[in-house]
């Protein structure tokens, strides 16, 4: 047990590189690329290019879903950091917080079929006040610790982007590349799709990286900085609000950066 944490930590971590970096690629140079190309260039270049990257980026993603869910196991479940107060236990809203974190995902995808996600600014808000309502009861009714509360988060977040590039960006990619490749114009709405989910995912992944590094953030678990141990679950709420602004600005900055 001893050597399967730091190894697949260590699995963890390459796989992360590789899909986060290709997905920061895709969403912050690629696009921006592809879209100063002609016909004729879109179809010699794009089913070469995109299939090869979105081999990694796939595959990297699986990876560093599967691995993080060991590690949970391994660390937290197994390893005794579930809970703050070892007189907790598992006990049924552990369960029920437990199950949400992976199935939450479904709820994320009917929520952006919705006619809400038509406003950006309105499932925005409603999105962090569900994740907000998620977190707080990971703490104040699970009793899930301040690294516990963290991770189980990072684990939601990386749950969903893992869903979004196996059942969403890559099925509606195939398509994409195959009519470009066939000198055909890709279905608008599927482009929408993957490049909508591509978004979502890149705004995820700032805070899922803050929640992975949670054993090294735990002054702000309470006690320093004016933070009490009761308001900690806001601190980790400024983190998600940061992150995205963070990508925000990142969006901006990439479509002003041009080529030779």
């Amino acid at each position: 047990m001893e050597l399967i944490h730091p190894i697949f930590k260590w699995l963890h971590i390459v796989a992360g590189i590789t899909w986060i970096g290709l997905l920061y690629f895709f969403n912050w140079i690629n696009g921006h690329v592809v879209a100063t190309m002609d016909a004729d260039s879109k179809q010699k270049v794009v089913p070469e290019l995109m299939p090869r990257t979105l081999y990694w980026f796939r595959w990297g993603a699986a990876y560093t879903w599967v691995t993080g869910v060991v590690l949970l196991l391994v660390v937290f479940y197994h390893g005794g950091l579930t809970f703050d107060d070892p007189d907790i236990g598992f006990g049924t809203s552990a369960y029920v917080m437990m199950a949400v974190t992976f199935l939450a995902v479904f709820a994320y995808d009917e929520l952006y079929k919705s006619p809400l996600a038509s406003n950006v600014q309105v499932i925005t808000i409603v999105s962090f006040v569900l994740i907000a309502g998620v977190v707080f009861l990971m703490k104040e009714w699970a009793g899930f610790g301040y690294r516990s509360f963290n991770i189980h988060l990072g684990t939601l977040f990386g749950t969903n982007m893992a869903f979004n590039v196996w059942f969403r960006i890559w099925p509606a990619q195939q398509k994409i590349i195959t009519a470009i490749k066939n000198g055909e114009a890709p279905d608008g709405d599927l482009a929408a799709l993957a490049g909508l989910r591509s978004k979502h995912n890149t705004y995820m992944s700032v805070p899922l990286i803050w929640t992975m590094i949670n054993q090294h953030t735990t002054d702000l678990a309470g006690g320093k900085f004016g933070i009490t141990s009761s308001l900690n679950w806001l601190v980790l709420m400024a983190v998600v609000a940061l992150g995205w602004h963070i990508v925000w600005q990142l969006y901006k900055k990439s479509g002003t950066i041009k080529g030779f």
